[in-house]
């Protein structure tokens, strides 16, 4: 792999986003490791909340591409109520093992308070089931609205931590394939999403 491609999914829709902002630091690590990054911005796409009776519209069909073509992922979100944003459940929703398997992802939150660590579990957990390989190593960006100013994020240890967030995603880009995990082999979900196309029958409560 000359230059692995990294993509960051900002799981917020706010025009000042901290989330974005963070992402777009890690894209910094991203390239001076060598590889190239790319900011999907969620705003710029029409996702509809998943039914899978729909057929996937065009805008679905270009951000699934998007990710799947991705040689590493970067998951950026703020926390909700104790877990991460629905709009990027919603796009992960969209998406499936033909999307994340065996796929390096790393993780990055942002919140108004404390550490975010429930979200990044939660995102954690979400990788797994898609049997992801997530980078041990996560960032966390607390007490958001004062951690900026208008050169980036002012703590120089929250800046090392979002950099090497995005180094460690070109590292390991091209680690070698674990085998499927517990969670990837019970989630009928993401089944069901990837034998849509095939109309395969798939048990589900829905």
């Amino acid at each position: 792999m000359e230059r692995p491609h990294v993509i960051a999914i900002a799981g917020s829709l706010r025009d000042r986003s901290h989330t974005r902002r963070a992402l777009e630091e890690a894209l910094v690590g991203v390239e001076e490791a060598g590889g190239s990054g790319e900011l999907l911005d969620l705003r710029e796409y029409e996702l509809p909340a998943l039914n899978p009776d729909d057929d996937p519209t065009e805008d679905v069909e270009a951000f699934t591409d998007a990710v799947r073509e991705a040689d590493a992922i970067l998951l950026g979100t703020p926390m909700y109520h104790g877990s991460y944003s629905g709009v990027l459940k919603n796009a992960l929703d969209h998406c499936g093992f033909d999307e994340f398997e065996n796929k390096t992802v790393g993780l990055l939150a942002v919140s108004g308070g404390a550490f975010p660590i429930t979200a990044l579990e939660h995102l954690r957990t979400v990788c797994r089931a898609l049997n992801a390989w997530v980078l041990p190593h996560q960032a966390a960006v607390p007490r958001a609205h004062s951690a900026f100013d208008d050169e980036g994020l002012k703590d120089e240890g929250n800046r090392e931590r979002v950099l090497t967030l995005g180094k460690r995603a070109v590292r390991y880009a091209n680690i070698e394939p674990e085998p499927a995990c517990f969670e990837s082999t019970q989630n009928v979900g993401a089944r069901a999403h990837a034998d849509a196309d095939a109309d395969v029958d798939v048990d589900a409560d829905d």
